[in-house]
């Protein structure tokens, strides 16, 4: 493998046997389980030859200056907080608190989480529906750019690429709309940490990118990286209006005062370590293995139902099967030992990676060749697969307060059948992926509750709704006039609801 700064000075300390008058407890040695007894050697606390990092400084500094190189980004920071701390931070690093916010709906819950830490306003990015895959299409530039015409309070946009299912959207063309009007394009990348290692390098184009190592590259769960990117290209700075705002840099230090704020002080340094190891490993052979894993993918993909790139733009290595019965393919899957990603009414994900070796490729497709199909003809599985496609989403609720006054007011519990007509205060969203059907503050309607029975959603589920009392006028800003009408409908719905929930 190449240089792994970190690894080698935590590897070279634990070798000198240093007196640990320190954190952690257990000292370097034997851990109550032995399987975890080789790592505490080198899970170290901040010191000299281990480096700190929120002061950017020491080996951890040199091994996440070789993860910017490697992706193309002009700085990198360690996460062990997953990909949630990077949004979070992102996002504080884009926005000032009570700013507008171009948010795509297909969004994580961590950015839904951000609007109201940060009491941002949102204006949603809707997704083209392609309703012969039954998922949401790329985030569309015209509709971007539209949409930052009509709002041009919008400096920032935030987006997901690739998505859960894997669907790719250009980032290089979103970030030269975004940049045109002066803004920052936010790219939540948690599922795409692979994808410059098989020489798509689209990422670097954004402003500031999220990445889960963990989700597709051999780190530790939680390890993850905050990217901060180049800036505009000399392509953009030379079409952009005179007098307009562009892609932004941010330092090193930004990076690391935003993440602070979300994140532990006392970072692991086996999950740091991870990403170390991870980085110089899929720059040598871990590549050549990113691009068979790809091979192996198109090949499932030509004999199974799945979506490929003739029905949208996807990551080479995520499979997504089409079927009759999403959760019943992964129940048989289940009883025979593979356990997926997740499943939807019309879907099944499976994560590949570079780590998935031959024996592992050749059990998955004997597992699919047993399961998914085999008692119907090739057009019969096709129709079958598409009419228990997802239906679209409904649309929008409407929106009586913002993320953040609904997320803090006072709440009480009903079950999600006996929610209609009032105000959510949490996020209504299957998970995975963890997509708001309604986000804090809209209202749940009847299309939402018909969408939500429609595709499997527990209707029992008890969740989280604005008490009456809180259900007012903002002051000002968009929600104002919406705000009393709501308070109206949580007054007319409250007493059937409350009863054993409060």
């Amino acid at each position: 493998m190449g240089p792994t700064p970190l690894y080698d000075a935590l590897k070279k300390f634990a070798g000198e046997d240093p007196l640990r008058m320190h954190m952690p407890g257990h000292k370097g040695k034997a851990m109550p389980a032995p399987e975890f007894s080789p790592l505490a050697a080198i899970d170290f606390t901040e010191l000299g030859p281990t480096g700190d990092l929120f002061s950017g400084d020491g080996p951890i500094r040199e091994a996440e200056a070789l993860w910017a190189q490697a992706l193309g980004m002009s700085g990198c920071l360690f996460l062990t907080g997953g990909s949630t701390q990077g949004m979070l931070s992102a996002l504080t690093l884009a926005c000032r608190p009570g700013d507008t916010l171009l948010l795509d709906r297909g969004s994580h819950r961590s950015a839904y989480n951000a609007l109201a830490l940060l009491d941002l306003t949102p204006v949603y990015l809707n997704r083209p529906w392609l309703e012969g895959a039954g998922v949401t299409g790329p985030v569309s530039p015209h509709t971007v750019e539209e949409l930052l015409k009509t709002h041009p309070e919008v400096k920032t946009v935030c987006i997901t690429s690739p998505t859960y299912y894997g669907v790719l959207s250009d980032i290089p063309t979103l970030a030269a709309v975004v940049h045109a009007h002066g803004g920052t394009l936010v790219v939540d990348a948690a599922h795409g940490g692979h994808l410059p290692f098989l020489g798509n390098d689209d990422l670097s184009a954004a402003d500031l990118a999220v990445v889960s190592a963990h989700k597709t590259l051999p780190a530790l769960g939680q390890a993850a990286l905050l990217l901060a990117g180049r800036g505009e290209t000399a392509a953009e700075l030379c079409s952009r209006p005179t007098g307009a705002g562009g892609g932004h840099r941010f330092s090193h230090a930004a990076l690391r005062r935003a993440a602070s704020l979300f994140g532990s002080s006392s970072p692991s340094y086996v999950l740091m370590a991870s990403l170390d190891l991870a980085r110089a490993w899929m720059e040598e052979e871990g590549r050549a293995a990113c691009e068979k894993t790809a091979l192996a993918v198109a090949a499932l993909r030509g004999r199974f139902p799945s979506l490929t790139a003739l029905d949208v733009p996807l990551d080479p290595c995520r499979l997504v099967l089409r079927s009759a019965d999403g959760f019943a393919l992964q129940s048989a899957l289940e009883e025979r030992g593979v356990y997926v990603e997740m499943a939807d009414r019309g879907h099944v994900v499976c994560i590949l990676t570079a780590a998935d070796s031959g024996a592992d490729l050749a059990r998955l497709e004997d597992a699919l060749a047993q399961t998914l199909g085999s008692h119907l003809t090739p057009d019969a599985l096709a129709r079958a697969c598409a009419a228990a496609a997802l239906p679209p989403p409904p649309p929008l609720p409407e929106a009586a307060l913002s993320p953040r006054a609904a997320r803090f007011a006072p709440s009480q519990r009903v079950p999600l059948r006996r929610a209609e007509g009032r105000i959510a205060a949490c996020q209504i969203a299957p998970y995975p992926p963890g997509v708001p059907v309604i986000a804090p503050g809209e209202h749940v309607g009847k299309k939402h509750l018909a969408y939500l029975r429609e595709i499997g959603y527990n209707m029992e589920e008890v969740i989280e709704v604005v008490r009456p009392a809180a259900c007012v006028a903002e002051t000002d800003g968009p929600f104002q006039a919406s705000g009393r009408a709501a308070e109206e409908l949580c007054a007319q719905k409250d007493a059937g609801s409350k009863e054993g929930f409060s």
